[in-house]
């Protein structure tokens, strides 16, 4: 028999542990072929102007780094899971030379195999999801996708490079083991000693303490020391996750069988003792699998809430879909901001696009915040502008109306700090002669009038707004009273030829606005490439962890295979015996979930800042899905230990 026969056989043999492996690199190879291929698809770079392309390229490294430590990590368990096999061929006599080259050759011939039907699959699918990624970012028209042999070239040169790093593992494996060390690498990593009373004690309560420290932390990190914040919080999360799986579970499962008297019954010995023994061996890899879907579902959740709540944010900075405003930028329209308005409102009835238009009066005037009201890092002073509630109704807006001697503040971009600031609080309105001290009880949401990059914005009823015009209106020392004409377009269809029209009028006088339409569609782009890079290398991330799991659990039930059988003899029925299996499974699958979503919860609500709008829906559909996806990983395992018991006997 040649040593390429022997290949053969070997492969045959094993083929029932590699497919999902096989599977999950031919996956890899599929997405990252598809982001090579868009991204040097010159149609695509022209319609984005370079942005989806730069994305792609970023996206594809980040899933060769993933995709490269999977394959490495799988590698390594299946050397483990084979460590006999290997021994067994030195003792027959095969050489380690000639062990190395079988598992060399199986390994070249897997992944080049995996490589030629990644790529072809690639080529067939790849229009597939161009469509997806136009329907996201909203590009209208055809775009038509070409062959790409650069993105052939380089997805190859990449996997070849993975190839090449597990056949030097394999090497390294083979040459740096003994016999002796072969036989025995399946013990590697199991814990039956009694662990420490005291210190296990102190360590179970420490990883705990720790988790709840970064948690903590989390909520308070926004302010001078952000930075900082941020390595501790991540310190500490990943360190007492660590100890959690480490010290905690073992610690705590050794109390219940202390408790128990040694005397566990069937389910617990099948669950719980396998899982002692086990703990310091998968500590790693379940700490790793913790964090890395902690990071994928914050990842995830964080794309989707920006994609789903593109609108609500745009319409909440921008209320309305066209504004004329003397306060926008610097240089005015003809030095007529309601000419302007005029030459705009024109056009549309010419082109018999109605329309509503509203002319709105603001008070622009300095202003403070009372002292302590605000963290020391934050503005303490602005330049503001008063506006009438009833005003704003009559435009179209639905806002509450103030009490009266009350105001409601707005401000957009500083949002995210100041709904954490305690209501009530007052502001000092001032000009060189004049102060009022308005109290303010509500924070709004977004902006009443457009101002994209911010603007402090204070809202009173009619009584208190000509007190102050009277106080401040008449000066010109740091007050005056400011022209807004906001517009809204009826006919939703016909929203992009008014905002042709608009941008055409501002480019006539080298002036610069913003306008509703024109942010939505560059947000949808943004948000859209967004949730399409996330998305796929959050399925990566979502099957590499998943098949982690799903191959330790397989090996172990090979390894406790004899024990089955023993239990089948002496009377005990699959379904008993699956009843034990089962609890096993909800710990090894269910914990890092759990734990993985809780981190996320925590991650999300700290980039919740960024919003302005309530993301607990998206956030919570995009970690719903994950946890669905994940699960189906739990119930092949099962199907596995299911097939192993039924043999067994």
């Amino acid at each position: 028999m040649t040593l390429f026969d022997l290949v053969i056989r070997s492969m045959r043999k094993n083929i029932k542990h590699y497919y999902l492996y096989f599977f999950a690199l031919i996956f890899s190879v599929v997405l990252y072929f598809v982001f090579a291929t868009l991204q040097h698809d010159p149609s695509i770079v022209e319609q984005s102007g370079g942005k989806m392309g730069s994305g792609f390229k970023a996206a594809g490294i980040l899933l060769l780094f993933i995709s490269g430590i999977f394959v490495v990590y799988a590698n390594s368990i299946f050397l483990k899971r084979r460590s006999r096999e290997i021994g067994l061929y030195q003792l027959i006599g095969l050489t380690k030379s000639s062990v190395s080259r079988l598992l060399v050759i199986e390994n070249t011939l897997l992944s080049a195999g995996a490589l030629a039907i990644g790529i072809g699959i690639g080529i067939l699918v790849s229009r597939v999801f161009l469509l997806l990624l136009m329907k996201l970012v909203g590009f209208d028209g055809f775009i038509e996708l070409s062959f790409s042999k650069a993105a052939v070239v380089q997805t190859i040169s990449v996997f070849l490079v993975i190839i090449v790093l597990t056949s030097a593992q394999m090497l390294f494996s083979v040459y740096r083991s003994t016999l002796l060390g072969l036989f025995n690498a399946d013990k590697a990593g199991e814990n039956p000693k009694k662990p420490k009373a005291v210190l296990s004690a102190i360590l179970a309560v420490l990883g705990i303490c720790l988790i709840i420290f970064g948690y903590w932390l989390s909520m308070r990190m926004i302010n001078s020391l952000l930075f900082f914040n941020m390595i501790a919080v991540m310190a500490s999360t990943i360190l007492g996750t660590y100890l959690i799986f480490r010290v905690t579970i073992s610690w705590l499962f050794y109390r219940i069988r202390q408790s128990k008297q040694g005397h566990l019954g069937l389910h617990s010995s099948l669950s719980l003792a396998p899982l002692m023994h086990r703990m310091k061996g998968n500590a790693n890899s379940l700490t790793i699998i913790t964090v890395l879907s902690a990071m994928t579902l914050a990842m995830l959740a964080g794309a989707y809430s920006l994609f789903y709540s593109t609108e609500k944010e745009t319409r909440l900075s921008l209320p309305f879909d066209y504004m004329f405003d003397e306060d926008m930028f610097t240089v005015e329209l003809d030095n007529d901001v309601k000419a302007s308005a005029d030459k705009f409102t024109a056009e549309l009835t010419e082109l018999d696009i109605p329309y509503t238009s509203t002319e709105i009066e603001g008070l622009t005037v300095e202003g403070q915040f009372e002292e302590g009201a605000t963290p020391e890092w934050m503005y303490s002073s602005f330049e503001g502008t008063v506006l009438k509630a009833s005003a704003l109704r009559e435009a179209g807006l639905e806002i509450d109306m103030p009490e009266a001697g009350e105001a409601v503040f707005y401000d957009a971009t500083s949002y995210f700090i100041l709904k954490t600031m305690d209501l009530p609080f007052n502001v000092k309105l001032f000009n060189p002669d004049q102060q009022v001290d308005v109290a303010v009880t509500k924070l709004g949401e977004g902006n009443v009038v457009n101002k994209f990059f911010g603007g402090v914005q204070i809202v009173v009823d009619d009584a208190m707004y000509e007190e102050l015009k009277t106080l401040f209106g008449a000066d010109d020392r740091g007050s005056r009273l400011t022209y807004m004409q906001a517009i809204n377009v009826v006919d939703r269809d016909r929203l992009e030829e008014a905002s042709e029209i608009f941008r055409r009028i501002n480019e006539e006088s080298e002036q610069f606005r913003f306008d509703y339409y024109t942010q939505y569609n560059e947000a949808m782009e943004n948000n859209g490439l967004l949730i399409f890079i996330a998305g796929f290398l959050g399925l990566v991330f979502l099957i590499s962890t998943g098949s982690i799991l799903y191959f330790k659990q397989m090996t172990e039930a090979e390894q406790e295979k004899k024990s089955y059988a023993t239990l089948r003899q002496l009377g005990f029925t699959v379904k008993d015996i699956m009843r034990g299996i089962m609890r096993k499974q909800l710990f090894v699958f269910g914990v890092p979930l759990m734990i993985g979503l809780l981190h996320s919860i925590f991650a999300i609500k700290v980039a919740s800042f960024l919003f302005i709008s309530d993301i607990t829906v998206p956030a919570s559909i995009a970690m719903g899905i994950y946890a669905l996806i994940y699960l189906v990983f739990a119930f092949l395992t099962v199907g596995y230990y299911r097939k192993t018991v039924d043999s067994a006997f």
